[in-house]
């Protein structure tokens, strides 16, 4: 999980961009994970279909939660957080899972590499609000 790791912290400071995904140009969440896959694994799976800003907000429709369970290994919520992996995030409850971010360190102050709109690819605190958005965690095949 170590090489996850430190080729998701290379994207740090790629500007934010709508469905890009580009190291160093532009990205998007699902733009950093899909860099990672290429990076550590070749060829993406399948191409995402394209999507809007507010793709999420309405339908209820899981489209992200679909393909990380075609493509990434599911981890049981209750193991123990690993660096490395990839977690899958409902940013208001009962809303569909839309954000993305890689598990830069799981010790005690738990942090997350994630693009960010207006900020980028960053590397945050895993505070409490973000780990209760939650909504699954993966790793990579």
């Amino acid at each position: 999980m170590d090489d996850v790791v430190a080729v998701a912290r290379a994207w740090i400071g790629t500007p934010y961009q709508h469905q890009a995904s580009v190291k160093g140009v532009a990205c998007d969440c699902l733009g950093l994970i899909r860099g990672v896959w290429r990076e550590c694994h070749g060829t993406e799976p399948e191409a995402p279909p394209p999507y809007t800003p507010d793709w999420g907000e309405g339908g209820g429709h899981e489209v992200l939660m679909e393909a990380a369970l075609r493509h990434l290994v599911p981890v049981c919520r209750h193991q123990a957080m690993q660096a490395g992996e990839v977690l899958l995030f409902r940013m208001r409850a009962g809303a569909v899972a839309k954000h993305l971010g890689i598990l830069s360190d799981a010790g005690e102050a738990p942090r997350f590499i994630h693009a960010y709109n207006a900020h980028g690819v960053i590397d945050s605190p895993l505070t409490t609000p973000w780990q209760n958005r939650i909504a699954a965690r993966f790793r990579f095949p």
